[in-house]
């Protein structure tokens, strides 16, 4: 090979490399618009995407788990006024939501609406006893009419029904309901539950709009809630926590809506963390999501009467100071986002575990007219039960996600990086070499005869 042809090579190979790496470099934004077109694309809610499939699937087991509390001294506290002594048991374990969404309806203004039916299936291998377990636990409806009719009357339903500040009760009738003989009908916590319907739903598709994709227009077809006295309480903001818009920023708090409890509340960023080697985002519901609507208006719009909260000696949520025996509870609500890598957004938006954590309590106190009330000291917020409400993704799924979007996404940066680092291998190789060349001396100049 001639010097020429060798400087040809040398010259041909730098510039080569340079349009490879400048290639490679080029495929990036390339790459992430296609991965953000895709994204987009899969994350509408309509027949055929990758959301719409996981919407509509039951695939992944919800469960709600019961802590009930069981009040050891209810003579006491009738007799003396003693403050409650409670233990805690559970958990109690129900698998809910194994009953697909039904009259999925897509309507014209980029909308889809639906109904949540419901069902609850005891597991007793994930529980600590049976539903017959029998539980001493606050009498509702004493403590419903306790606040809600005036005493006399209520003294009157009372002792007519030979009714007591406390109850004894199984697991089941507590949670999904008994005949109350007070009342005279069926009366439970979650009375009534099994059979029944949630919504009807009506959320955004994102077709229109992909930052609305899953977001509620309407519950129950109204747009706002009617139960609190707060305009702000009674919004419906956000979606219903199963999945939100694709490339959240972790520093946006995310909004959803609980029919549960008839609340819309918000969670905050807490930290990355592996899930069956997906990188997701842990959001959690702040700890002031307990104090007051003025601290805290996303949160909290109960328990705020300054009389209620000076005369209350707190039996429940987070102070359970007129309980003694059992430890406080957990009240926060993870939420875990799928995302790639370390970037601050979360690609997706779909929930791959949750964990949703709320207390009830029921609120009786002193009183002159009700004779089971005459030797009760103080306001009681009583806690009846705590539930932890979870569901996290399984292996199947899990490698589908990996599958159909971490691998290709993986193969696309592998792709980018490779062209870049060879590129720059046959340049600065080429270019040094051509540096070589030129610089070497040349030992082949003709030689100057003399005759």
């Amino acid at each position: 090979m001639t010097c020429c042809d060798l400087k040809c090579g040398l010259i041909t190979g730098t510039v080569l490399g340079a349009l490879i790496a400048v290639l490679g470099g080029i495929l990036i934004p390339v790459g992430n618009m296609f991965i953000e077109n895709t994204v987009h694309n899969e994350t509408v809610l309509e027949n055929g995407t990758l959301a719409f499939d996981t919407w509509t699937s039951v695939d992944i087991a919800v469960y709600r788990q019961f802590w009930l509390f069981d009040v050891q001294n209810p003579d006491d506290v009738v007799s003396q006024g003693a403050k409650p002594v409670l233990v805690q048991k559970g958990p109690y374990t129900y698998r809910t939501r194994f009953i697909p969404k039904k009259n999925i309806t897509f309507n014209d203004n980029y909308t889809v609406s639906f109904v949540l039916p419901a069902g609850a299936i005891f597991e007793p291998s994930m529980s600590v006893g049976t539903e017959e377990d029998i539980f001493t636990s606050l009498n509702l409806a004493v403590a419903g009419v306790y606040g809600l009719l005036g005493h006399r009357l209520a003294n009157w339903l009372i002792q007519r029904s030979n009714s007591t500040l406390f109850q004894n009760r199984t697991v089941k009738e507590l949670l999904w309901g008994y005949k109350d003989p007070m009342l005279g009908s069926m009366l439970g916590v979650f009375y009534p539950y099994n059979d029944t319907i949630d919504g009807p739903y009506t959320v955004f598709t994102g077709k229109d709009d992909i930052n609305k994709v899953a977001t509620i227009e309407r519950w129950q077809g109204e747009t706002s809630l009617s139960y609190w006295n707060d305009s702000y309480c009674n919004k419906i903001n956000g979606t219903d926590g199963s999945s939100f818009h694709p490339f959240l920023d972790k520093k946006e708090p995310l909004y959803f809506f609980s029919s549960d409890i008839c609340r819309s509340i918000s969670a905050k960023f807490d930290r990355t963390v592996d899930l069956k080697g997906i990188s997701v985002y842990r959001y959690l519901l702040p700890p002031e999501a307990l104090a007051s609507p003025v601290e805290n208006p996303d949160n909290q719009c109960y328990c705020t009467d300054p009389v209620l909260t000076k005369n209350c000696t707190t039996a429940g949520l987070l102070d359970l100071t007129a309980c003694r025996g059992h430890p406080s509870i957990p009240l926060s609500t993870p939420l875990s986002l799928w995302q790639t890598g370390e970037e601050p957004i979360s690609i997706t938006g779909f929930t791959l575990r949750f964990a949703k954590r709320l207390q009830l309590n029921m609120l009786y106190g002193p009183s002159d007219s009700i004779v089971i009330l005459n030797k009760i000291k103080d306001y009681t917020i009583f806690p009846i039960l705590w539930v932890n409400e979870t569901a996290v993704l399984d292996d199947e799924t899990a490698d589908m996600f990996k599958k159909e979007l971490i691998a290709r996404m993986e193969l696309l940066e592998g792709f980018q990086i490779g062209l870049i680092v060879v590129g720059l291998i046959l340049f600065a190789s080429c270019l040094i070499g051509l540096i070589v060349v030129c610089t070497k001396p040349n030992n082949n100049k003709l030689s100057l005869v003399v005759k």
